[in-house]
C-alpha cells in the first residue's frame, strides 16, 4: 500500500445505523449492501484528496433486529448476551463497508486496503446511567411476558407510553478505547480503518484489570468524539440525512448554518434548538470533540462529503476564536 504524499491529515468519520437503510421497505442487507456501497464512493473521494480516514458507524437498527431473532428463539435457543450483540453487528457492519471499500478501490486501480477492528469501549462501572436505564431495545410485550424475561434473563424492563412494556438497558459515557493503539498504527501503516461500530462493545474493568462485557449502549457519536480525541484527528465529520445543522428545524423559519463557534452550538444546544432524538446527541459530540482539543467538525450528508471539506458546504463547527 502507498501512503499518500498528499497527506491532508486525519479524518473521523461517523456514519449512522439508520443511514444504511433507506426506510422500512429496504431493511434487507442486500439493501443495505447498496447503501453503503454509495457511501464508500464518496468516503474514496476524501481518501484520493488525500486525507486519512478512520469510519465509525451506528447500529441500532441491526441490533433491534437481532434482539427480535433471539426473543423468537426463546422456546428453543438461549439468549444472547447485548454486548456479544453488538460485537456481532460490529463484525458484519464493519464486513459490509469494508468490502465495499475495497470493491471501490478496486475499480479505481488504486493501493489502498480496508479493515474492521472490532472495537471495545471502557466505560464506568459506577455510569449514573446504570442506576438509572432509559435506552429502551427490543421489541414491545406485554406485562406478563416483560417481568418473566426481568425473572428469567435479569432484564430491566419498563411500560413505553401506554404502548407495552420493552427491556431497559443504560447509555453510559465512553472513557477509552480499548483498541486505540491497534487502530492507530493500522492508520499510520496506510489503513483505511472500521472501528467503534455501534459505539463500541462496552466494557468495564474489573479490579483485577480484567475487562468484562456489560449490557449497555454507548451513543456512537459520544464513541466517535472520543476516538477522534484519543487518535489526535485533524477532523471529525458527522455524516447524516441532511446536509447540514439547521436552525428552527422543520419550522417554516428554518435556515442552514453554515460555521458555528463552540460557544455558539453550545448556546444553542442550551436552548433546545438540537432536540435529543436527533441533532442534540451529534453537537453534544461536537462540542466534547472540541473541548477536547478537536480542531474543526463537519455536520453534512455523504453525498456532500467532499465538498463539504474542501469547499466549505455543510455545517462546520471550530473552536472560539482566542
Amino acid at each position: 500500500m502507498s501512503n499518500d504524499s498528499r497527506d491532508r491529515g486525519l479524518a473521523v468519520l461517523a456514519i449512522g445505523g439508520n443511514s444504511l437503510i433507506r426506510d422500512a421497505q429496504h431493511q434487507r442487507v442486500s439493501s443495505q449492501f447498496e447503501v453503503a456501497r454509495e457511501t464508500c464512493a464518496h468516503v474514496e473521494r476524501l481518501l484520493e484528496a488525500g486525507w486519512r480516514v478512520v469510519l465509525t458507524h451506528g447500529n441500532g437498527p441491526q441490533v433491534g433486529f437481532i434482539l427480535r431473532r433471539v426473543e423468537l428463539s426463546l422456546h428453543e435457543l438461549h439468549p444472547v448476551p447485548l454486548d456479544s450483540i453488538g460485537a456481532d453487528t460490529q463484525g458484519a457492519l464493519g464486513y459490509m463497508i469494508q468490502q465495499s471499500l475495497a470493491n471501490e478501490f478496486q475499480r479505481r486501480g488504486v493501493d489502498r486496503e480496508a479493515v474492521t477492528v472490532v472495537t471495545q469501549v471502557r466505560v464506568d462501572a459506577d455510569d449514573p446511567a446504570f442506576a438509572s436505564p432509559t435506552k429502551p431495545i427490543g421489541s414491545f410485550m406485554d406485562e406478563e411476558t416483560a417481568k418473566k424475561h426481568a425473572e428469567n434473563e435479569g432484564w430491566q424492563v419498563r411500560e413505553d407510553a401506554g404502548r407495552g412494556w420493552r427491556r431497559v438497558v443504560a447509555s453510559p459515557f465512553p472513557r477509552e478505547i480499548i483498541e486505540r493503539d491497534a487502530i492507530r498504527q493500522l492508520v499510520d501503516s496506510g489503513f483505511t480503518v472500521i472501528a467503534a461500530g455501534g459505539g463500541g462493545i462496552p466494557v468495564v474493568r474489573q479490579e483485577n484489570g480484567d475487562l468484562r462485557g456489560v449490557a449497555a449502549v454507548i451513543d456512537k457519536d459520544d464513541a466517535s468524539a472520543l476516538l477522534a480525541q484519543q487518535l489526535g484527528a485533524d477532523l471529525f465529520i458527522i455524516s447524516t440525512a441532511v446536509d447540514a445543522v439547521y436552525l428552527d428545524f422543520r419550522k417554516p423559519t428554518q435556515r442552514p448554518l453554515a460555521r458555528l463557534t463552540l460557544s455558539e452550538a453550545k448556546r444553542l444546544l442550551a436552548e433546545g434548538q438540537f432536540p435529543a432524538g436527533s441533532m442534540g446527541p451529534k453537537m453534544r459530540a461536537i462540542v466534547a470533540f472540541l473541548e477536547g482539543g478537536g480542531r474543526e467538525a463537519i455536520v453534512t450528508s455523504p453525498e456532500h462529503l467532499l465538498d463539504a471539506v474542501e469547499h466549505g458546504q455543510g455545517t462546520h463547527v471550530v473552536p472560539d476564536a482566542t
